[in-house]
């Protein structure tokens, strides 16, 4: 949990340039992190049962298992800032999970023809998470809607539809590939993100209709398509000293981590830095 002062250093990985080896053995993880994912909360079926159901697709659990974490599920429930500070309180780090369009009255825009129907409970939900993982300095790893979650809590806006509002954009909702490298990313110089794959770009799966609009203050871009769509972002390095490890990204690693080393990288790092209070190698 955090603040044991019982882990030892982690020793760096010979994998490729710059680039974080995912390895679940407990000599990479000396201290096996406690990750809480955000989940779904929505009508589900299974056997004789079609009900309001709290789910995640158990691709998310592989990426933290694999690389040496535990997994435990965090179903939306009734906000309150002391369930939300209790439940982190026993997390080394959280990761905001993919889904539905964040409500865009929590970034002051109306919503677009396109727009989900919005999932409040769950945006209240991983806002309240997400203030109380900050004020610990809990790493935090946002996917597809978890990046976007991260700009607007942080002050931030979304693009309601890239294809109206992009015209000159690639199709980024690429639903019948969402397993398969698409199209490229290209990583910030310095940015964590290149730290972490050792690359100056990126092949991305792509099952998104929204984007990063307006950055928020604190946040700088880590990766952008050809055509300009935020694919990742991070903190700006004076915040970064405060909270060595923010990082959000448009894509889906979770369902490359198998397949491609730079992909198990991100989440390797991930629950590194989970296990050693913020701390990892690059």
């Amino acid at each position: 949990m955090r603040g044991s002062s019982s882990r030892r250093s982690t020793p760096r990985s010979p994998t490729g340039s710059g680039c974080v080896a995912l390895s679940a053995s407990e000599s990479d993880v000396p201290t096996r992190p406690v990750v809480g994912l955000t989940t779904y909360l929505q009508q589900a079926q299974s056997g004789v049962w079609d009900v309001h159901a709290s789910f995640l697709p158990g691709i998310y659990l592989d990426g933290v298992t694999l690389a040496g974490g535990i997994a435990t599920l965090l179903p939306p429930q009734p906000v309150d800032a002391d369930i939300a500070a209790r439940v982190t309180d026993g997390l080394d780090g959280l990761i905001i999970t993919g889904g539905r369009d964040v409500d865009p009255a929590a970034y002051g825009h109306d919503a677009h023809p396109s727009t989900d129907e919005p999932a409040r409970d769950r945006d209240a939900w991983e806002f309240a998470l997400l203030a109380a993982a900050l004020r610990r300095g809990m790493p935090v790893l946002g996917i597809c809607r978890g990046v976007q979650v991260l700009n607007v809590a942080l002050g931030g806006t979304l693009l309601a539809d890239i294809a109206s509002q992009r015209p000159g954009a690639i199709n980024h909702r690429r639903l019948d590939q969402r397993s398969e490298i698409v199209h490229e990313v290209l990583l910030t110089p310095e940015s964590l993100l290149s730290k972490i794959t050792g690359g100056h770009s990126l092949g991305v799966n792509s099952t998104h209709h929204q984007a990063v609009a307006r950055v928020a203050g604190p946040l700088r871009v880590a990766a952008t398509s050809r055509d300009g769509i935020i694919e990742g972002l991070e903190l700006k390095p004076g915040a970064a000293r405060m909270l060595p490890f923010l990082l959000g990204v448009q894509f889906h690693p979770e369902r490359l981590v198998k397949r491609h080393r730079e992909h198990r990288a991100i989440f390797a790092a991930f629950v590194q830095a989970c296990a050693r209070n913020g701390k990892f190698d690059l």
